[in-house]
């Protein structure tokens, strides 16, 4: 039993107790600067708010206003934003990548080119994890018609610049961001002014031309760029991926983009998100006849190839598009990357063999040698996923258990919608009783039914209205 009598363990209980009480004193006096610097901060905020005055009458407002405004108030807070607090508001990301990820992560420079829906998600979320320095880029100005996807974008900002907007929404979000707001479009001629010091490029832009030379461009000069493709005229998020530019399936904005780059060299190396649906039964939402009276329409655009007519979005599939490139920047940055992003339908070989047995069955039909088919890997996606639903087109329309494409009528060309989904049964059936381009022994409709001519029809309709979107 301890001696509370003794001199030395007198001397340890004194100095136990001091600690003890010292260590409250400290935790106390902590609590008391965060409860205070709390309290501070909430008073600048709420100062700011009060001070902020829109310099704009939205009434006043028509949504082909393209008149830029001549004052813009932004919300800036003055003073240096306490480590302690920051990592506060960091502390989910933290937990996350680690204090090594994160301070990655506060150190990176990104740079969103096109801040409309995509761009502006992707710059909200990078901030809110940590991003310090973000330059905007986009040269268009908030409407009416921007509020259904913009992030930051309300009422008050109809008519101001998009990047001014979001710089604004930024800094409250952020005390210690550093916002580049840039009204201004990228031009190939000057690209590397406006992407100096990038650790990441979003490319969020409209328009193709103005798409690939910026691709191109980061793509030579070594310079990390993230590519959204179309979000437009879409609904289903369970078909959007990320992928690689050269393994997209297929999206029409994302074939074309390919292409090009193709054309000039590039055929891999950037990541991109895109989505495999069709597009809807929606169309570019008509000008009014007047406009088309006044002269050349073209003319209305803002620039050469942008676009003048609406594309039809429903608001929240560019804003997970934003998301996307914000998640796949961010891993990377950490030095956490998504090593191998799954694919949605990771149906590649099925693809590859399908076109495979299908030039086989070209040159018996033709009886000629083809290196080529008129379709590719992308055009049997299609075929195969969105027009055929991966079935056969007899009925009563089973999913094959060894799919083959057939041309349908054998005396037209072979196209994309003159081949259909048949089992393979089916399809020895089919070229059996067709006969040969030559010597043609049945019409399709004689040798399935008249049922089964019209679905064929009912889909090539559908592809005659997909191709109304491909650029």
């Amino acid at each position: 039993m301890m001696n509370f009598h003794s001199h030395q363990n007198q001397l340890v209980a004194t100095a136990v107790g001091a600690s003890v009480a010292t260590a409250c004193l400290i935790s106390a006096y902590s609590a008391y600067s965060r409860r205070e610097r709390r309290k501070q901060l909430t008073e600048e905020i709420s100062r700011s708010l009060s001070t902020h005055k829109s310099s704009l009458d939205v009434n006043s407002y028509t949504s082909n206003t393209s008149t830029p405004p001549t004052t813009y108030q932004s919300d800036e807070f003055s003073g240096k934003y306490d480590e302690e607090l920051i990592r506060e508001q960091l502390a989910r990301n933290y937990a996350f990548f680690g204090d090594d990820g994160m301070d990655k992560v506060r150190r990176g420079k990104v740079v969103v080119v096109g801040c409309g829906g995509v761009g502006s998600w992707a710059a909200v979320m990078l901030v809110r994890s940590g991003i310090s320095r973000i330059r905007l880029v986009d040269f268009d100005y908030v409407t009416l018609s921007s509020l259904n996807r913009h992030a930051t974008a309300t009422l008050t900002d109809v008519g101001t610049p998009k990047v001014r907007c979001i710089e604004r929404i930024l800094k409250k979000i952020s005390r210690w961001v550093e916002v580049d707001a840039r009204v201004d479009i990228w031009r190939k001629e000057e690209g590397g002014d406006l992407l100096e010091g990038a650790d990441w490029v979003i490319d969020a832009i409209d328009n193709i031309t103005t798409k690939v030379d910026l691709l191109k461009y980061c793509h030579d000069h070594k310079i990390k760029v993230f590519s959204s493709m179309g979000a437009g005229a879409k609904c289903d998020p369970t078909r959007i991926q990320i992928s690689d530019i050269s393994s997209t399936i297929y999206d029409p904005l994302a074939r074309s983009v390919r292409r090009r780059l193709r054309s000039q060299g590039v055929s891999s190396g950037i990541p991109v998100v895109y989505s495999t649906e069709v597009p809807g039964d929606v169309k570019l939402l008509p000008l009014p006849e007047e406009e088309f009276q006044k002269g050349a329409v073209k003319e209305l655009g803002v620039f050469d190839d942008f676009r003048v007519r609406i594309l039809p979005v429903l608001g929240p599939l560019p804003s997970i598009f934003g998301l996307y490139v914000a998640t796949y920047i961010l891993c990377e940055l950490a030095g956490k990357p998504i090593l191998n992003p799954l694919p949605i339908k990771n149906r590649k070989k099925l693809y590859e063999r399908l076109l495979r047995d299908l030039l086989h069955r070209e040159m018996k039909l033709t009886g000629e040698t083809i290196n080529k088919l008129p379709i590719d890997e992308d055009d049997v996606s299609l075929i195969f996923e969105d027009v055929h639903r991966g079935r056969s087109v007899i009925p009563p329309h089973n999913v094959p258990s060894r799919p083959v494409l057939v041309r349908w009528d054998i005396v037209k060309p072979l196209t994309v919608d003159n081949c259909v989904v048949m089992e393979f049964g089916e399809a020895e059936k089919h070229y059996k009783e067709s006969g040969s381009r030559e010597d043609p022994l049945k019409r399709p409709e004689d040798i399935w039914s008249c049922e089964v001519k019209h679905v064929v029809n009912r889909r090539a309709e559908e592809l005659r209205r997909e191709r109304e979107w491909v650029m």
